[in-house]
C-alpha cells in the first residue's frame, strides 16, 4: 500500500466516524441511546459488525451508515453492494431490521427520524421517554 492509500483510507476513515457521530449526537439528544451499541458484532461465524444496533431481542434494530455514495465510495461499487447484499441477508436470516442510510440523511436528520419511528412508542415507555416528537426540527441544531 502506498503512502498516498493510506492516506486516502485514513480520510475515508475520518469522514466514516464523523458521520457515525451526528448520527450518535442526534439519537442521544431525542433521547434514544438507551440500549445502543456501536460497532455491535452480529453475526455468530462473521466479523462483520453493525454501525450502531439496538442488540436487545425485543428490538433487534440496526443502522448501517453509508458514506461515499455519490462518489463511488466501497457501498456504491459493484463488490461493495455485493457484500453488503450478503451481510444483510445474512442480518435479516438472524431477525434483524437493519437501516441503511446516506451521509447526507444522517446529515439532514432523516436517519434520526427514521430510528425514531421504528423504535416506536413501546421502546419510548420502557425508556421513560416521553412520546415521539419530529426531529428534523433541530437536526440542524445537533450537528
Amino acid at each position: 500500500m502506498t503512502p498516498a492509500d493510506v492516506l486516502a483510507k485514513g480520510q475515508a476513515r475520518a469522514k466514516r466516524e464523523s458521520l457515525e457521530l451526528a448520527l450518535l449526537q442526534q439519537l442521544r439528544a431525542l433521547g434514544l441511546s438507551v440500549g445502543l451499541v456501536r460497532q455491535w458484532k452480529f453475526h455468530p461465524r462473521r466479523a462483520w459488525r453493525f454501525d450502531f444496533a439496538y442488540p436487545d431481542p425485543t428490538v433487534k434494530l440496526a443502522i448501517e451508515v453509508d458514506g461515499g455514495t455519490w462518489i463511488q465510495g466501497s457501498h456504491s461499487r459493484g463488490s461493495g453492494i455485493a457484500k453488503d447484499c450478503e451481510k444483510l441477508a445474512e442480518a435479516t436470516i438472524l431477525g434483524w431490521r437493519v437501516m441503511r442510510a446516506t451521509s447526507n440523511q444522517v446529515k439532514d436528520g432523516t436517519a434520526a427520524f427514521w430510528v425514531e419511528q421504528a423504535l416506536g412508542e413501546q421502546y419510548r415507555r420502557e425508556s421513560g421517554l416521553s412520546p415521539l416528537k419530529s426531529v428534523r426540527i433541530f437536526a440542524a441544531a445537533v450537528q
